[in-house]
């Protein structure tokens, strides 16, 4: 039997976890539904364009983020994921409407032009995020010089979510691109951005020298 947007709401607040909560808000997010639970929703779920839409309305975090579970990717036209990505404030809808959902959508290099030059931070940082996957898929007709002298004129003042999409754009070009490296590197260890980011033992920090350092090695056996 097909389940209402009520009942699947219900479900949802009965896995309300103030712990969870409490641990998500230290991030920016306000949800508490664990997200092995959420997706094991939609997993029964499976594909509803027609619930995913009236879930994503609620404007609850927790249901958009399983809104975007249970969506049809290339169903939503161009404006449509304009106007949710800048509905999209808690990090984590913002990353899933991102990677789940623009990225599989024939829309996202148009969308990507235009966030990147967009005033808003957070709709800003959208766009390098998907400039990052380029670097690392597709980097045919990028400018990655350019991106780097952004990189090295911007991500130091750069508000935070910004400043990590930035950051991570560049440690991805000096993964990738050999040529770049070098200056990838200078322009991390000049700008020091993210250089004391507490990093749990055996993760690797976000600091781009360092980050960039690590992935090579992996990569090269060294």
């Amino acid at each position: 039997m097909a389940e209402t947007v009520a009942e699947v709401m219900a479900e949802l607040a009965a896995l309300e976890d103030p712990k969870a909560r409490a641990v998500n808000e230290r991030h920016g997010d306000d949800h508490g539904v664990n997200l092995t639970k959420l997706r094991a929703i939609a997993k029964r779920l499976k594909t509803r364009q027609d619930l995913a839409l009236e879930l994503w309305a609620t404007g609850d975090s927790a249901a958009r983020l399983l809104a975007l579970l249970i969506c049809r990717p290339k169903a939503f036209g161009r404006d449509e994921l304009d106007a949710m990505l800048r509905e999209a404030r808690t990090p984590k809808v913002h990353d899933w409407l991102v990677n789940y959902v623009v990225k599989k959508s024939s829309h996202a290099e148009d969308l990507r032009s235009v966030w990147m030059a967009d005033p808003d931070p957070v709709v800003a940082s959208a766009g390098w995020a998907l400039t990052t996957d380029r670097v690392a898929k597709k980097p045919e007709d990028l400018d990655l010089p350019a991106l780097l002298d952004v990189i090295e004129g911007e991500m130091k003042e750069a508000p935070d979510r910004l400043q990590w999409a930035m950051n991570h754009c560049l440690a991805q070009i000096g993964i990738d691109h050999a040529d770049h490296r070098a200056r990838a590197l200078d322009i991390g260890e000049r700008l020091e951005v993210l250089k004391d980011y507490p990093t749990p033992p055996n993760c690797t920090s976000p600091y781009a020298p360092a980050w960039i350092a690590e992935m090579v090695a992996r990569r090269t056996g060294s």
